[in-house]
């Protein structure tokens, strides 16, 4: 029988005794042991180490489904730690060679050190450096100072690099290069996948080919299908234009780019800016379109155009072979210059013959007079007002004082522009005119006539003189004498209030 003591002593001890049984059978099944398959000579060397062997000529060892061979090495069986010298070459199933000039490997960590003429090849994909690490339990390879890949055509350039061999991913940090026949990147610290070759930007970037330079702070660059979509401070730089947006999507083979939020696009050789918070771009035909606070600013000479509309478009003119535009605005255009301002439901400005096509109720200001009509017609030259068309029911109109206005009502008119200034009208088709006499700046009376074709003279936005062109039948009427329904002509509106007073106005519609 067993004492009670010597139960005691056996509860502690057997415990312990498995614990020392189990723990090289642990060990062991962690680290697998590095194999001597071949090496010229072999000899122990104390002065390096206990267990150290020297291993010279045609080295090769094998760990695992890794073979290193080299020209010589220390190994350490115990520890199962390998310094390999001279024409080092590790090699991992079919896919991966390492070579150097000098290797550290732990067999335990299943860490490789190699440094000196660095060079990694992993499928198609080649990794020169003078410094890397690759760490096998993990798949993943390490540099730093400097490294070089290449994959067919491409050449990339950077600081420090990660490499994860299972997905075949590379993480690059600064002064990152892309270089390829077709294009050049710039970057910071960039992710790069190697099978599908779309390369991801943390930092500032810089994508540059022939036709076209791209800016970004982030984004993704499709090498393959060349599609790129970039963020933070992102712009487009193509062919004499600039998009910039929050976000910026581009195909470079279908031309085509969106833009998202404070889109700005800028046509340099126009001077003309367009703004919105969405933008479609096609290079090919030249296209471009904003919405969502549409905006274009023109700057001509000394002055600058801001026209508002739900929607802009800006395109290349198909009818004539020089490179000339054609904007078109929809819905609830309002338009501002210092010396123009217009209100209508949609517009065509025509470059090539600086016209303006204003449709849809138009009502235009220039200086004191209020112009109306079906549709108006404005010719500019030398970045200044020319000459104006009005057809259907026109209608011009000037306030005298807070109840009275001078007004002309035609078919037709023609608006003649000296100095960006109205200087005459010539009215066709049934004419009628209502206009107040003054006498030292105070109303006397009012002249009404009908006439069918006349010329209106204007002198510093008043009217100076009235030609009749065909037998006119007019009434001049004391000012107490004018009946009060007689004092607007038909079809007379004022809407003073809806004339944009800045640019910042011209948002606001009636």
């Amino acid at each position: 029988m067993i004492s009670t003591r010597h139960k005691s002593v056996l509860h502690v001890c057997l415990p312990v005794i498995c614990m020392l049984l189990v723990t090289p059978m642990l060990h062991a099944q962690k680290v697998t042991q590095l194999e001597i398959m071949n090496a010229e000579l072999t000899a122990y060397d104390i002065k390096i180490g206990r267990d150290a062997r020297k291993l010279i000529g045609d080295v090769q060892l094998k760990h695992e489904d890794v073979i290193m061979s080299c020209d010589s090495a220390y190994f350490y069986a115990s520890t199962g730690y390998v310094n390999a010298f001279s024409n080092v070459k590790l090699v991992q199933g079919d896919t991966l060679t390492l070579t150097g000039d000098l290797a550290h490997y732990d067999g335990e960590t299943k860490l490789a050190r190699v440094r000196q003429n660095v060079k990694l090849v992993n499928n198609d994909i080649i990794l020169e450096t003078d410094s890397l690490n690759y760490y096998r339990a993990d798949g993943i390879a390490t540099y730093k100072g400097g490294g070089i890949l290449t994959q067919g055509d491409k050449r990339l350039t950077s600081g420090r690099g990660r490499f994860l061999l299972d997905t075949e991913i590379f993480f690059f940090m600064d002064s990152v290069v892309i270089t390829d026949p077709e294009y050049t990147i710039h970057t910071d610290s960039m992710e790069y996948d190697t099978q599908s070759e779309i390369t991801y930007f943390f930092g500032p970037t810089e994508i540059i080919n022939e036709e076209r330079y791209i800016y970004c702070e982030k984004g993704w660059y499709d090498t393959q299908k060349d599609i790129s979509f970039v963020t933070d401070n992102a712009y487009l730089e193509e062919a004499g234009r600039i998009l910039k947006g929050d976000t910026l999507y581009y195909e470079a083979e279908q031309g085509f780019g969106r833009a998202r939020s404070n889109v700005v696009l800028v046509d340099t050789s126009q001077n003309m800016t367009l703004k919105g918070n969405f933008g479609l771009y096609y290079s090919e035909q030249e296209t471009a379109m904003v919405t969502d606070s549409a905006l274009m600013i023109q700057v001509d000479g000394s002055d600058t155009m801001y026209v508002h509309a739900d929607t802009l478009r800006s395109m290349k003119n198909p009818d004539v072979e020089l490179d000339s535009r054609i904007l078109k605005g929809y819905y609830k255009v309002k338009i501002f210059r210092r010396d123009l301002q217009v209100m209508c439901d949609s517009l065509e400005y025509i470059e090539v013959d600086s016209t303006f096509n204003f449709f849809g109720e138009p009502v235009l200001w220039s200086d004191e007079n209020q112009l109306t009509a079906e549709q108006i017609r404005v010719v500019m030259a030398n970045q200044q007002l020319h000459r104006m068309y009005m057809t259907g029911i026109a209608l011009v109109a000037s306030q005298k004082d807070s109840s009275k206005y001078d007004q002309m009502r035609g078919k037709e008119m023609t608006g003649y522009f000296e100095d960006n200034q109205l200087t005459s009208i010539h009215v066709t088709g049934n004419g009628q005119t209502l206009y107040y006499a003054t006498d030292q700046e105070i109303i006397v009376g009012a002249n009404k006539t009908m006439c069918s074709d006349l010329i209106i003279y204007l002198t510093d936005n008043q009217i100076s003189k009235v030609l009749y062109k065909t037998q006119p039948d007019g009434t001049y009427y004391p000012l107490d004498l004018f009946p009060a329904d007689e004092s607007l002509l038909s079809d007379f509106r004022w809407v003073e209030q809806w004339r944009p007073v800045d640019y910042l106005d011209v948002f606001r519609w009636k």
